[in-house]
């Protein structure tokens, strides 16, 4: 017994000694990619930059699914009607078509034409402000998941001129996908962040759960001036969706570059932003912009119809008086620090 109590200690002391010896230490690799930022934070005693290897990431999945790169596999398809998938391609149109049906048709990738008529695509229209309607009828003609068909690793239309447009869903998969790169390495601790599109696993430097900002309304506010507020995710995604970051005003009229694919036109509800949290940022990401077309009722009771999904969010917008107001699902709260 002695002997055995003896042994233990020594191993215990090892492993003490070890662990002085490699200190966990928080490590940070940010840069530019998918036409935005992005900053990966975690915990490692290995030192040595992973920089190159996320930066690598970034590439793959561009050649992929990126509409700004020649030759990605994402403007083949739009280019001849039918493509060979990679891996990571196949990924997001399997999530998407599963979510086109999940939300009755307002996630539809195949809104691209609408995208770049309303003047939020690659290559601008002829013209500024809202389209001729006329022009949007057309486009219209386009659109539907319907015209999709995936067998095996090909991807093709039945319809000529349909074409896909994955923004709306591919920032949320690359962190996923860079958090699995993570822990494949054996990192537990992890925080990635993709254009305010982020997933948290374990805990930060600090030992506590990974905590992020997000923009809330001041009490009472009319002008939305924004402060801070954090929410914490305990190995959880976050993405969000809002009327602030691309858009362009007309008159008293803000319209938004999230289209409705069943009418056609440009967001220009009075929906500021919600954010959702979901067991992973793929999930929240592909039901950000259906939950915000539908505005804070019907977003509300959809989540609450659909535990499946896990969704949880909140909803900052503007009351009819003009004052700036949040709406919370039952479970967000929870994930708030005050």
């Amino acid at each position: 017994m002695t002997k055995l109590f003896l042994l233990a200690g020594a191993l215990l002391c090892a492993t003490a000694v070890k662990a002085q010896q490699s200190p966990m230490k928080l490590m940070a690799c940010e840069g530019k990619a998918q036409g935005t930022y992005y900053i990966v934070k975690y915990l490692s005693a290995d030192t040595t930059s992973l920089q190159p290897r996320i930066d690598s990431i970034f590439h793959v999945i561009d050649q992929s699914l990126s509409l700004y790169k020649p030759g990605s596999v994402i403007n083949q398809f739009n280019e001849t009607g039918r493509v060979q998938m990679d891996a990571h391609m196949k990924a997001v149109i399997e999530k998407a078509l599963s979510t086109n049906k999940a939300t009755n048709g307002l996630f539809d990738i195949t809104v691209k034409p609408l995208v770049y008529l309303w003047g939020f695509g690659v290559t601008k229209p002829g013209f500024k402000g809202v389209p001729p309607t006329d022009s949007i009828k057309a486009a219209r003609t386009l659109v539907g998941s319907r015209y999709l068909r995936v067998k095996g690793n090909e991807l093709y239309t039945i319809k000529k001129g349909v074409q896909i447009d994955c923004n709306g869903i591919a920032q949320g998969y690359t962190v996923d996908v860079i958090g699995h790169f993570l822990a494949s390495l054996g990192i537990e601790n992890y925080l990635v962040d993709v254009g305010g599109e982020l997933c948290a696993h374990g805990h930060n430097h600090l030992h506590k759960v990974w905590s992020v900002g997000i923009e809330r309304p001041s009490p009472g506010d009319t002008t939305y001036e924004p402060v801070q507020g954090l929410v914490r995710l305990p190995d959880k995604g976050i993405a969000t969706s809002g009327n602030y970051r691309r858009f362009f005003d007309l008159g008293r009229t803000r319209f938004a570059h999230t289209i409705h694919p069943l009418t056609g036109i440009a967001l220009h509800n009075n929906i500021i932003s919600v954010t959702v949290i979901a067991k992973d940022c793929f999930t929240a990401d592909a039901f950000d912009n259906p939950l915000i077309l539908m505005g804070v009722d019907k977003g509300m009771a959809f989540i609450d119809r659909h535990p499946e999904y896990g969704l949880e969010a909140i909803y900052i917008y503007k009351d009819k008086d003009g004052t700036i107001k949040e709406t919370f699902s039952k479970g967000f709260k929870q994930y708030m620090e005050f």
